[in-house]
């Protein structure tokens, strides 16, 4: 239900998807900023952390108190995964909603979340208050949510083409190939010498192959959407880019299935979704996807095998932006509030 203008504060607020939830927000009609959080950045101002905040917004980077946030209807944590459940459990228990950008909350079995998040979770009675935040497929669920986990760029780039198609029975679940390219952001800011720029120019490699902590949740959502357990490979790899997921997705398809029923199928469940662009005969680009919270899809059939190709802004639409939408599902508003208008006449006929 709407309650006239949302108050937030966001812990992280230093790092690149704190930036982007800043830049999103303060353009937000319906938004009021209240606190900004941080730990090795407190006592600074927001426009000196970044820059290119200035003229935009001035407010100084707090450490986070739980007392301070009684004014605040919604936090936002954008924080490394295994840092944010202190902050959850705190507002939580104040009766604060709040969305969680990292993947503390996205699993709901322990043992997963130890294997490959390498860390306890201190707060297990949680998990299963929280909703999973993929916006286009849980819409009642995270409205009523008092704890939203937002799911992660990789998966936000491989479940949205591929549950319509596995739903209605078109490919053979028995094995999918995903195949994952992400910009050096999605590492976060903290320094690392694999990730400077004279080891990531002009190269690209393969990383944590049969170990992504984005593997369990690639798992879980595809089979509570869908209804069906899916066998699949995972391999993520790593581009010379600031931003942007790039996905490729081959699986074998129903013989009596063609280019014409998949775009039926998928226009049956993102017709009225503004932020999945079905763009089919057109091969998506990072580069068209880039600061926005658009998702591109397209698809080839050949030699009974579907290759479905999908795109997305790591930060916006795989991290602050579906955030936002999701935000804006919670308090009653249109999920493009605040976030680039669009129209749905980008659905392709064939």
């Amino acid at each position: 239900m709407k309650l006239g203008m949302i108050k937030v504060s966001i812990v992280g607020a230093a790092g690149y998807s704190g930036l982007e939830l800043i830049k999103i927000l303060i353009n937000h009609p319906e938004v009021e900023i209240k606190h900004l959080y941080g730990s090795r950045s407190a006592g600074n101002r927001i426009e000196e952390v970044h820059p290119s905040l200035r003229g935009m917004i001035s407010k100084e980077i707090e450490l986070f108190n739980e007392s301070d946030i009684n004014d605040t209807n919604l936090l936002f944590i954008a924080l490394p995964s295994g840092q944010a459940i202190q902050y959850v459990k705190a507002a939580y228990e104040s009766g604060i909603k709040v969305i969680d950008l990292g993947g503390d909350f996205r699993l709901s079995k322990i043992t997963d979340y130890n294997k490959y998040y390498k860390h306890d979770h201190s707060a297990p009675e949680l998990l299963n208050k929280a909703v999973y935040g993929l916006s286009e497929w849980n819409e009642s669920e995270i409205a009523n949510a008092a704890i939203v986990a937002n799911p992660g760029c990789y998966p936000t780039s491989v479940l949205l083409p591929l549950i319509p198609l596995i739903k209605e029975g078109v490919v053979d679940h028995s094995f999918i190939s995903i195949i994952s390219y992400s910009g050096t952001s999605g590492a976060g800011k903290s320094a690392a010498e694999n990730m400077i720029f004279s080891e990531v120019n002009e190269s690209v490699r393969a990383y944590k192959v049969g170990s992504h902590q984005h593997m369990p949740e690639i798992k879980k959502y595809l089979e509570l959407f869908s209804g069906i357990e899916p066998t699949f490979s995972f391999v993520p790899h790593l581009l010379p880019i600031t931003r942007g997921i790039y996905t490729t997705i081959q699986v074998k398809v129903d013989k009596n299935a063609d280019a014409i029923l998949c775009m039926e199928i998928f226009n049956k469940y993102y017709s009225n979704t503004p932020f999945v662009r079905i763009i089919h005969p057109l091969i998506p680009e990072i580069k068209n996807v880039t600061y926005t919270n658009f998702c591109d899809i397209g698809f080839s059939i050949n030699n009974g095998i579907i290759t479905i190709l999908s795109t997305i802004d790591n930060l916006i639409k795989g991290a602050a932006g579906q955030a936002v939408q999701n935000m804006n599902i919670m308090f009653g508003l249109d999920q493009q509030e605040g976030l680039l208008k669009c129209s749905k006449k980008h659905l392709q006929q064939i």
